[in-house]
Parts: C-alpha cells; structure tokens; sequence
C-alpha cells in the first residue's frame, strides 16, 4: 500500500479525526483508554510542529517526530500546571478536554499555513505498506521474528492496560480535631475547674457512599502510674463520663465540622476522647482520638 500526501493535508485531516474520537470516548466513559495515549504523547507536538514548520524543507521527517514527542510532553504539562490552579484541577475530563482544545487550535494554525504555501513547498510524506518478505531469511530467523513482535505487542498491551485501568477507589475516613483556630494548634490542655474548652471536630466521607456516622465525647479521669515490670508510664482510667453524642449522614466527599465546648469539674488529669461510629454500629468506635487535660483549681 502506497501513501503520500502533499497537495492535501491529509495527516492534518487525520490528525483532528483521532484527536475528536480520543476526546469522545474517555469524556462519554469517565475513564481512560489506549486510544489516548498518543494524545497525550503525540498529538499536541506533531500539530504545533505542522504549525511552526509548515514547509517540506524545513525539517527533516526524523527532527519532526523527535520535536513532536519532546513539545507534546512539554505542552501536556503545562496545561496540566495551568490546569492545577482552576477550579477543575487535574481531572480526567478537563485534563482531556483542554488537550483536545489546544490540539485542534494548533491544527487549525498548521492548517492555515500550510495551505497558503504553493503545493510544491507544502510538507509531504510517503509511508509505503507492505508485508514482510520471508525469503534468504531461515524457519528459526522467521520463528524468532514472530516471537519478538508478539511479546512487543503484548508488553504495549500490559502497560497500557496498567495505566488506563481504573484501580479500585480506597475506602476511609477522616477523623481529625482542630484548635478554636481552625488550625492544628491552640488545643485546651490546662483549665480550670469548670472552664470551658473547645475544639472543632471534622469528618471526611471517602468511603465512595453516603455514610450515617455517630460522634461520642467521653470525659475521662485518668492516672498516670509507673510500671516496673515494663518499665515505663501507663495511663490508668479511673472514671468515665459520657459528655454528649452528635449523629450526621455525611455524603461521599463531603467534610462534616462541629464546634465541641466541654468543661470538667473536677481537679487533676483528664482524656477528653472522642470516639466515632460508622453505619450504626456500636460494638466498636470506628475510630478514635483525644486530647489530654489539666484541670487546675
């Protein structure tokens, strides 16, 4: 099969064509296939390179593909920099969306010049097609031709398979406590007998589903005692006292803040815990954090 081009932009033409069927498909899927790979590593740099060197005799064949790989990465990444300080991020969708836009404007550019040109000066390329002749060449070298193009394709298939893959999302939860600052400072660890301290408490729903979850703030009245057996402090719980309980359905991704004010009457040292529950479940707290309090006369 014998192609060529010149008087036409046909690598122009089929440039934009791939470029609108890579687009199309991850945006209607929401995932990533091969099809984009050479979006991403080809596309953007080849047609800003027809832009800037629309001539034939600019730039040889082997100059143009090199600059086409190299500028695809440099472009990809600053549009993904660019990308990174709106409020779409990096993202499948406008990471896609934004190469393809660049892509077909520097094609329209590269378009434009090059039909402007006199078709003998317009880049022109011939790719000639046709299958491999086995003759002079023995039944082993044959053999272990077919063995190399066939682990090739399946080490292209594995690694594109791997990157385009959607890898199963990780299920957790956030549980933290911030200081009245709204910052991870300024925690209450000495007041006075019935002083009030306060915290901010948060929870983040990663688990991909809307969550109920339930919050108990315990007042615990605590020793600490030498143990010479292990040689070391252990705290010793004396009391316990459930404060208050919060309970909040929290949507996938949402963060869920709460003001807790608590005061303790009584002298001495004090675990103000707060334990989390997830999905009705009370056996056992889901998580748990604390702080400890001196509480003074």
């Amino acid at each position: 099969m014998h192609l060529h081009f010149q008087e036409r932009p046909w690598d122009l033409y089929a440039s934009a064509l791939y470029v609108l069927v890579a687009t199309i498909f991850p945006l209607l899927l929401d995932v990533g296939t091969p099809l984009a790979i050479p979006l991403v590593l080809f596309a953007p740099g080849y047609l800003l390179v027809a832009a800037i060197f629309p001539r034939n005799s600019e730039i040889d064949w082997m100059e143009r593909l090199a600059y086409s790989f190299g500028l695809s990465l440099a472009v990809v990444t600053l549009l993904g920099l660019l990308l990174n300080f709106t409020d779409w991020g990096i993202r499948l969708a406008p990471t896609i969306a934004t190469i393809a836009l660049f892509t077909i404007g520097v094609g329209s550019a590269a378009y434009w010049r090059r039909v402007r040109l006199p078709s003998d000066q317009r880049l022109s390329g011939t790719l000639d097609l046709e299958l491999p002749g086995w003759k002079g060449h023995s039944l082993p070298d044959g053999i272990l031709t077919i063995l190399l193009i066939a682990s090739i394709t399946i080490a292209v298939v594995a690694v594109a398979y791997l990157v385009f893959t959607p890898r199963p999302a990780e299920h957790f939860t956030e549980f933290y406590i911030l200081g009245p600052g709204r910052n991870a400072s300024g925690y209450p660890t000495v007041l006075n007998v019935s002083q009030n301290g306060s915290v901010i408490l948060g929870i983040v729903n990663h688990e991909t589903v809307t969550e109920s979850y339930f919050v108990r703030v315990d007042l615990v009245g605590v020793r600490i005692v030498f143990n010479t057996s292990l040689g070391l402090n252990q705290t010793v719980e004396l009391n316990r006292t459930t404060r208050t309980w919060w309970n909040s359905t929290v949507p996938s991704g949402a963060n869920w803040t709460q003001p807790v004010s608590f005061s303790i009457a009584k002298i001495g040292l004090w675990k103000v815990q707060f334990l989390l529950f997830r999905g009705g479940d009370f056996s056992a707290p889901n998580k748990e954090l604390h702080l400890f309090v001196t509480v003074t006369s």
